[in-house]
This record gives structure tokens, sequence and C-alpha cells, in this order.
């Protein structure tokens, strides 16, 4: 399955790698933003812990979700 993915990378074009990368560095900055959101306390945000874990939370399974979409790109 590796090898099929990395093969599939070495085919994609110039364009459709940037785009590759661009999606994995956006996958990262949400899920460190959203880490971020739930465990630094010295960010300055107003809000409750409990909404902080939820946003937090939210952040990371709309990380979640970006990757799995970009894992199963076929094109």
């Amino acid at each position: 399955m590796l090898k099929d993915m990395l093969n599939n990378i070495q085919k994609k074009s110039l364009k459709e790698r940037f785009l590759l990368v661009l999606g994995i560095l956006f996958f990262l900055i949400y899920l460190v933003l959203g880490l971020m959101i739930m465990f630094w306390e010295k960010l300055p945000l107003n809000m409750e812990p409990k909404y902080r874990y939820a946003f937090g939370g939210l952040l990371i399974v709309y990380s979640a979700i970006r990757f799995l979409r970009l894992i199963n790109a076929k094109e």
C-alpha cells in the first residue's frame, strides 16, 4: 500500500504535488491549533474550559477529515 502511494505521488504533476504539500501543511496547522486551544493555558482566549476542549476537539476532528480526504484522493 505504501509503495502504491509513493508511485502515485511520483506520477503527479508539479501542481498536484504542490497541492498535496499544501494539504499536508493545513492538516498540521489545524491539528496543532486544536491542541494549542485545548492544552495551552496561557493562550489569550476568554472561554470556559469545556468550550475550549470542545472547540479544540472540533478542530482536531476537522483536521482528521482533511487528512482522510487527502489520503483517499485518487486523482
